[in-house]
């Protein structure tokens, strides 16, 4: 779950508010540190210097931050307008931050806030251009070509294909299980109940 950015750009501006109205004594201009270079000059730091490199660096992390995708909402657009809304009120009517280095930070703010606009425009501008993703994952281009309607066949080519007619099948054969003929009946040889075995068999005569 993504959560509103928090603007970065309000740590200098906070940080010269604190010095401002909690430290009267602290002097903005007034080296820090002094730092000798190559060259054999000595560059004196001042708080000031110091808070105009943290806003540039800052700056820096909120661009990143605002490159990336989906990375920055509505909501902190707003944040970094209130912000840069904040720091221009106090610098037109605060005396004492009517200075060049509260001014500068100001325009930091406003950088932030006008890259921020910037950015988004043009990530919606590529995610209207990027093709469409279907639900199974494969990329579908925005509008594919029309097809070509298919040659008629030729007339000799589909009268050959008439004339051939469908392919002829055999015709199944039934095949008939084999059938055992019943045995004969078997012959009982007997000379008297076959017929045309002689004469028939003579009879007593009773006597006169």
């Amino acid at each position: 779950m993504s959560m509103v950015g928090f603007p970065l750009l309000l740590i200098p501006l906070a940080i010269y508010n604190i010095i401002v109205f909690l430290m009267p004594g602290v002097s903005l201009t007034e080296p820090v540190v002094k730092l000798t270079l190559m060259s054999g000059a000595e560059w004196p730091v001042t708080l000031s210097d110091m808070l105009l490199a943290l806003g540039i660096f800052l700056l820096l992390l909120e661009i990143i931050k605002g490159a990336r995708p989906g990375a920055k909402y509505l909501t902190d657009h707003l944040l970094s307008l209130i912000v840069f809304g904040g720091a221009a009120a106090e610098f037109v009517l605060w005396p004492r931050f009517g200075t060049s280095t509260y001014f500068l930070l100001t325009m930091l703010a406003l950088v932030d806030f006008l890259s921020g606009i910037a950015l988004r425009a043009r990530r919606g501008k590529q995610v209207a251009s990027a093709p469409v993703v279907s639900g199974q994952g494969a990329r579908t281009p925005a509008a594919a070509p029309e097809p070509l309607p298919a040659a008629a066949p030729s007339a000799p080519a589909m009268a050959s294909v008439a004339e051939s007619g469908p392919p002829e099948h055999p015709e199944p054969k039934i095949v008939h299980p084999d059938v055992t003929p019943n045995p004969p009946s078997p012959v009982v040889t007997s000379p008297e109940l076959q017929p045309g075995n002689g004469s028939p068999p003579s009879r007593d005569v009773p006597p006169r």
